[in-house]
């Protein structure tokens, strides 16, 4: 479960209410009298799955701490049009001035859930994790791997310090130094802390076997055709963890599973997932 309370998420709340709030609110302050009481209700206007509910309830009591807001479901539950996610009371400038921001977070957050829980429902009976990337929306990574979990997906690294990631240009530029891939992993191995796992990118089957020769922990097949695919998995004969990555689409998310990976990377979870359309709707 996330902590709205956290300082971290206190402080990305703080900016996004400056964003907004930095200049006040000329309509509300000129028409809304701040003695006047109000509630509301936030409300799905589509199919999804909730996640953020807990930052945007945040947003109102960082507006004003006398807003009451109850969750009317829990984090993961199914959304329809229509569905009743929380009522909010208090001072109705007040709710008015953290109705936007409050709004962006949780269907922004909705958003990747509902499209993970869909990749997660592809390869469903598959042994076979959905991971996130680092494709995130800059400022709000906490937020956005938080969403994957509660829509059923697991986070890959969660900044460049979590886990040592061998890439294409990595490895373009020891090898102008004559360094072959094998040796590129066996440095990595002796250099790095044994708490962090060595993960090495490759597009061909030879660059399987030396980063395998090499001591990856884990081999990641990066935009490698499902028989291509096939091949470096039985060539890898579980030694090492295999990921694919690169080209996942939700249409074909099944048949990359099937062809015997452990984890399947998809950065449209994050980079491209639509916010899932919500509203307040304020009692008269």
């Amino acid at each position: 479960m996330l902590s709205a309370f956290s300082p971290e998420v206190e402080r990305l709340i703080d900016r996004a209410l400056e964003e907004d709030l930095g200049l006040g609110d000329a309509t509300t302050d000129i028409l809304i009298p701040p003695g006047l009481q109000g509630s509301g209700t936030i409300i799905a206007k589509a199919h999804g799955v909730l996640a953020g509910l807990p930052v945007a309830l945040a947003v109102f009591r960082r507006v004003d701490p006398s807003i009451q807001g109850e969750a009317l479901l829990e984090e993961g539950a199914p959304l329809e049009p229509g569905s009743r996610i929380a009522d909010i009371s208090g001072p109705l400038h007040a709710i008015l001035k953290g109705e936007r921001t409050a709004l962006n977070f949780v269907q922004r957050l909705s958003g990747i859930a509902t499209e993970t829980a869909r990749y997660v429902a592809a390869v469903q009976g598959l042994p076979v994790r959905i991971l996130d990337t680092r494709k995130t929306t800059p400022g709000l990574r906490l937020l956005e791997k938080y969403a994957i979990t509660v829509g059923g997906g697991y986070n890959h690294r969660k900044n460049l310090g979590d886990g040592i990631l061998i890439k294409d240009n990595h490895i373009a530029a020891l090898r102008r130094q004559g360094v072959g891939l094998a040796e590129v992993v066996r440095r990595a191995r002796q250099r790095a802390p044994h708490t962090l796992r060595i993960e090495v990118e490759v597009t061909t089957l030879e660059e399987a076997r030396e980063a395998l020769e090499g001591g990856a922990d884990i081999i990641l097949l990066d935009n490698m055709g499902l028989e291509m695919m096939r091949q470096a998995v039985a060539v890898i004969k579980g030694r090492a963890m295999t990921e694919a990555s690169g080209g996942i689409t939700l249409e074909r998310v099944r048949a990359v599973a099937e062809t015997g990976v452990d984890l399947i990377s998809v950065g449209a979870l994050t980079h491209s997932a639509k916010a899932l359309d919500m509203s307040l709707e304020v009692e008269g």
